[in-house]
């Protein structure tokens, strides 16, 4: 198919205009960002992001070799690995990104922030959708796994180190292995936040303590 100066003009002005959306989102959640030319420049997760995009354009355009050698070569330059036929939002942020894989299936909804060594896998050689779905502000914090192919809701935030392998609702959070959900809702949780996340066994171990000394003080009063 024969590309006009036209189209090829729009093309450009929509990339750029993603590009900057891209940077806007990055500046917004990282307080260590001190200005667009500094993400342009030395954000890896930036750049992953920005190859993944042109890629992905290939893929769908039935370029699938051209599409995978780019992203291989990207993994090698920046240690993320985004396969170019998964599906992603606006404004995605990979804090520092090394070790991020995403696969083919993905789906990743717009305003969603990812840290390092985080995988969205599947669990076997299925066929079809084998990965995640995210909705749109997800957080998944660093080393977190997140295999196979359910949704994780809108606003969810999964703890750093959770493996999470069935569905979480919207705006839940979960923590563990594998991950159980520790809250829904109500309070809220800074999103880029990965320290003051509740942990289960923690606060099972208060609920124990609490109800050993209330026995203690059944037991003197009857003394």
């Amino acid at each position: 198919m024969k590309i006009t100066v036209n189209q090829l003009k729009t093309d450009l002005s929509r990339g750029l205009a993603r590009l900057k959306d891209d940077i806007k989102g990055i500046r917004a959640r990282d307080p260590a960002a001190r200005s667009d030319w500094e993400v342009a420049l030395l954000y890896s997760g930036f750049h992953a992001v920005t190859a993944y995009r042109l890629a992905h354009r290939w893929h769908e355009n039935g370029h699938v070799f051209s599409a995978r050698a780019l992203s291989q070569l990207v993994k090698c330059l920046t240690g993320i690995e985004i396969h170019p036929g998964a599906t992603i939002g606006k404004r995605f942020f990979i804090d520092h990104g090394s070790g991020v894989v995403i696969g083919e299936t993905a789906v990743i909804g717009d305003d969603c922030t990812i840290y390092q060594g985080v995988t969205l896998g599947g669990t076997g050689k299925e066929g079809g959708k084998r990965h995640p779905t995210l909705g749109n502000n997800v957080t998944v914090g660093a080393g977190a796994k997140v295999l196979g192919p359910f949704t994780v809701g809108s606003g969810a935030k999964i703890a750093a180190g959770a493996v999470v392998l069935k569905e979480i609702p919207e705006n839940a959070t979960a923590v563990g292995v594998p991950a159980r959900v520790v809250r829904i809702g109500n309070q809220k949780v800074d999103d880029l936040d990965q320290i003051h996340i509740p942990d289960p066994v923690a606060a099972e171990l208060a609920r124990l303590e609490n109800r050993i000394a209330l026995l203690e003080q059944e037991c003197n009063a009857e003394k």
